[in-house]
């Protein structure tokens, strides 16, 4: 999903039809108003949008959105750009900042980062969710388990027995959906990454 916002109806009209023909899926907004009133939190995406517009600026409603969580990869466009209004963009966390008219090739190599970005943000939401299950002694084992120590190692480390060890193993392996321990490792680094 890319979220477009643009208070340039011909920009909004041009892009969506480009970006379609990679096969994306756009959803244009003419401002951060409209956009903060029917964006589909529960489908995140890319989001695209103009340094300069009325009511709210680009970096107004990138702010506004890390308000409330969405921290979604953002780029940035805009037909003023500046080294200033550039570095402004890049303090407030946007992945990438492109000069109006932007070239088709370089959009889509900004948009094809910013989703590889989304997909490791969303990744990392997914096993924290799973690793918040956890209980705090689990997440001792899991970290242990992470270093590769054994049940008997853990259970020395811990000062628990291995039967305990065992069982709070068992306990992870039912919360995290999975028995295999290279998985189990996957998420833990992937939540602490």
């Amino acid at each position: 999903m890319i979220y477009l916002v643009d208070d340039d109806a011909s920009v909004r009209e041009a892009l969506s039809l480009l970006l379609s023909t990679y096969g994306k899926n756009v959803t244009a907004f003419p401002d951060a108003a409209h956009l903060l009133a029917h964006m589909d939190r529960a489908k995140p995406g890319v989001l695209i949008l103009d340094l300069r517009m009325p009511a709210i600026s680009g970096l107004q409603l990138l702010k506004k959105l890390a308000e409330m969580n969405i921290g979604w990869p953002a780029i940035m466009i805009t037909g003023h750009g500046d080294v200033e209004a550039c570095r402004r963009a890049f303090k407030a966390g946007v992945a990438d900042f492109l000069v109006k008219p932007v070239d088709e090739h370089v959009l889509i190599e900004a948009i094809t980062s910013c989703e590889a970005q989304l997909a490791e943000l969303l990744a990392r939401q997914e096993t924290g969710r799973l690793l918040d299950q956890l209980t705090a002694r689990e997440r001792e084992v899991i970290e242990l388990v992470s270093k590769g120590l054994g049940s008997k190692e853990i259970a020395a480390a811990l000062d628990v027995s291995v039967r305990t060890v065992d069982s709070h193993r068992a306990s992870i392996a039912m919360k995290l959906g999975t028995p295999a321990v290279a998985e189990q490792t996957r998420i833990w680094l992937t939540a602490h990454r």
